[in-house]
């Protein structure tokens, strides 16, 4: 039993490597620094991916066409990366660190991409269903509830015949064992890495998360740093208005009494330097031979006539 585990392993380490229509960045792109703040990188799909239903386990759902395990289990999404695992309400980010390793992972057959390759589960046909995530999303509670997968379906296994509880107690030990030993070796060569190459790898993951807030912040629409430099120009001006309302009445008649006599004493300098024009001249000489001609006859009246010259 022990060699045929070993040999199922390594076939598996063999298919993760030739599979996958899996997106993301190139491997060794992103190293991980030990702060379990950091999440793995993004896995990117075309469209929300299928799964199907993993025999001899508790409805542990996996992703099949990929080239990573990420699994679904209780309502999570679940995946390990660097020796560790993590789990998410969406299967293409927000992943979140998990301290231990979950128990569904221990059911499950290290093989299982033989037998989904092949289409077939330890010698029975496999008849494996594939389900969309919205139709996943719908039911997996219920299906959970009434082992639906299991009871009705027998997990699309032809003749299926379940393990003996043994059998599958022996399983789960020796995979405990194993996935023990290789966290043990990844954590150890993650302690013994120098110092500084830690920080300087936290810095520089730092600058790049800043760098991406800066190149979104210059990206922003044109017209939404319009609008808010004319609700801020409208502000201030409303401000304005409501100290100048604000002022005291006394002040501002006072104001206006200013102005208002300023005015007055522009209109009247304006009048008075005009200049004379010629029919103010024609009606001056006009109005002054008049006059004369009045004296004139007014003096003529005056000799009486018999008087002799």
């Amino acid at each position: 039993m022990r060699k045929i585990l070993l040999s199922l392993f390594i076939a598996t380490l063999l298919a993760l490597s030739t599979q996958g229509c899996f997106l993301g960045v190139e491997p060794g792109s992103y190293e991980y620094t030990g702060d379990t703040g950091q999440e793995p990188p993004p896995i990117l799909f075309e469209a929300p991916p299928d799964v199907i239903v993993m025999p001899d386990t508790r409805d542990v759902y996996v992703v099949p066409d990929i080239y990573i395990d990420l699994y679904f289990w209780n309502g999570w999404w679940w995946r390990s990366w660097e020796g560790r695992w993590y789990r998410s309400f969406y299967y293409d980010r927000g992943w979140i660190y998990y301290r231990s390793i979950p128990g569904f992972y221990f059911d499950v057959n290290p093989g299982w991409r033989i037998y989904y390759k092949n289409r077939n589960w330890q010698g029975h046909r496999w008849l494996y269903e594939k389900i969309s995530n919205q139709r996943l999303q719908q039911n997996w509670k219920s299906w959970q509830n009434n082992r639906y997968w299991e009871r009705e379906k027998t997990w699309g296994v032809e003749n299926y015949q379940p393990q003996i509880e043994q059998q599958r107690q022996k399983i789960r030990l020796q995979l405990q064992q194993d996935t023990q030993k290789q966290q043990n070796r990844q954590e150890q060569n993650r302690q013994n890495r120098p110092q500084t190459q830690r920080q300087i790898q936290l810095q520089q993951d730092t600058q790049k998360q800043q760098n991406r807030q800066e190149q979104n912040r210059q990206n922003r629409p044109q017209t939404q740093r319009q609008i808010q430099l004319q609700q801020d120009t409208q502000k201030q001006q409303n401000r304005q208005e409501q100290n100048r309302q604000n002022r005291p009445q006394t002040q501002r008649q006072i104001q206006l009494q200013q102005d208002t006599q300023k005015q007055q004493n522009r209109q009247e300098q304006n009048r008075q330097n005009r200049p004379q024009t010629q029919r103010q001249i024609q009606l001056q000489q006009d109005t002054q031979k008049q006059q004369n001609r009045q004296e004139q006859n007014k003096i003529f009246l005056t000799i009486p006539r018999n008087t002799e010259i």
